[in-house]
């Protein structure tokens, strides 16, 4: 789906009439609106994923970047994203423009998340050889892809003070795999194969490149590391088996700049999907919902006379206990164990890339599925 600063913010929303009575708080451990308190990534490793769209697409930073950029907004303030992500032109226009930003915004969210992620290296929490399973709803244009690589990189080059860097590299049979399979409504599997490409192969260097260099120069994983899958789908008509055959065995589903979308095209289908989502997934399932906050993620029920926050919307559907079921003594179905209505990531000073990146604002909510 399209991120909300390319898409949403080109297309005006309606007024805001009557904004419902702010709900209650979550439980979840919730930060200052705005704060900022994260584990510094290297500057290193942040350019490195940088590198992953330049290789992936070395012949759209051309001089027809600019007017198939043009195109692609003006599709998307149109909101036809059939014909803004419908041609191959379009798609990779996209992910060389968008998607770096987002990337390094989303590894910095799962490395400060990754305490809530214990089955990746925890001895014992799966069976060897068996990958952490991440889902990503939305993640056509490769951000997510490309931010769990980075993510990766980090766990397996993990060091300890008394050895070497490349001694206390994880050895083999400990290092975590991860498999990522992303559901589009568009068609990205060109791109997802390129950035696959792109993560696990050797750049081409120059023939003029230092000895050094060569030496240097290998892939940013080893394939049998990380590996990724793309289907073509609309989540919220998806037929109930094939979702499930999809979801039921993931470690983690993501849904980054995607929920809003969502919410925006069917309320009604969209509650309904987070429903089938909670019938399907394993107690443990973590689900991550990245989006614009703030204002930026309003909707209206019962016509134009009320607004409700998305993450509102989202708490309504996954933590409630329906009164029926309440007088069963069932209890939630999730938990809330991580909330922050405002965050910003910023572009540290250092990184080259061809073109302009931004600096990421948003909201950020994590559940883990109950038994």
């Amino acid at each position: 789906m399209a991120p909300r600063s390319a898409a949403a913010k080109l297309a005006k929303r309606n007024k805001i009439k009557k904004t419902a009575n702010p709900p209650k708080r979550s439980d979840a451990p919730q930060r200052p609106a705005g704060t900022e308190v994260s584990a510094k990534i290297p500057l290193e490793l942040q350019q490195l994923l940088l590198n992953v769209f330049r290789n992936a697409f070395p012949s759209r930073f051309g001089s027809d970047l600019k007017p198939l950029l043009q195109e692609v907004k003006q599709h998307l303030y149109n909101r036809d994203f059939l014909t803004a992500f419908g041609k191959a032109e379009y798609l990779e226009a996209y992910a060389v423009r968008w998607s770096p930003s987002r990337a390094l915004g989303y590894l910095q969210i799962f490395n400060d998340l990754e305490q809530h992620f214990p089955a990746i290296e925890e001895p014992g929490s799966r069976d060897p050889g068996s990958p952490w399973r991440v889902v990503c709803l939305g993640g056509g244009a490769g951000a997510e892809i490309v931010g769990l690589a980075g993510l990766l990189r980090q766990l397996t080059r993990k060091e300890t003070p008394s050895e070497s860097t490349q001694d206390t590299a994880m050895s083999a049979p400990t290092q975590p795999l991860f498999e990522i399979s992303v559901i589009d409504i568009a068609n990205w599997t060109p791109v997802v194969t390129s950035l696959q490409s792109a993560i696990t192969t050797a750049p081409t260097l120059s023939q003029y490149a230092s000895t050094a260099a060569k030496e240097s120069n290998a892939e940013l994983l080893s394939p049998h590391l990380f590996k990724t899958t793309s289907l073509q789908q609309d989540v919220l008509t998806m037929p109930a088996e094939d979702l499930s055959a999809q979801l039921h065995n993931a470690d983690l589903i993501t849904l980054m700049f995607t929920l809003n979308e969502l919410y925006s095209s069917s309320l009604a289908k969209t509650q309904a999907f987070l429903m089938r989502l909670t019938s399907i997934l394993q107690h443990g399932s973590l689900l991550l919902v990245v989006d614009s906050p703030g204002s930026y993620s309003t909707f209206t029920l019962n016509g134009a006379e009320k607004q409700y926050p998305m993450h509102w919307l989202l708490d309504h559907t996954l933590l409630s206990v329906p009164k029926d079921a309440r007088s069963n003594k069932e209890a939630p179905k999730w938990e809330k164990v991580h909330s922050d209505e405002s965050r910003w990531f910023r572009l540290p000073d250092g990184l080259k890339y061809p073109i302009d990146l931004e600096n990421m604002r948003y909201q950020i909510h994590l559940y883990r599925r109950l038994p």
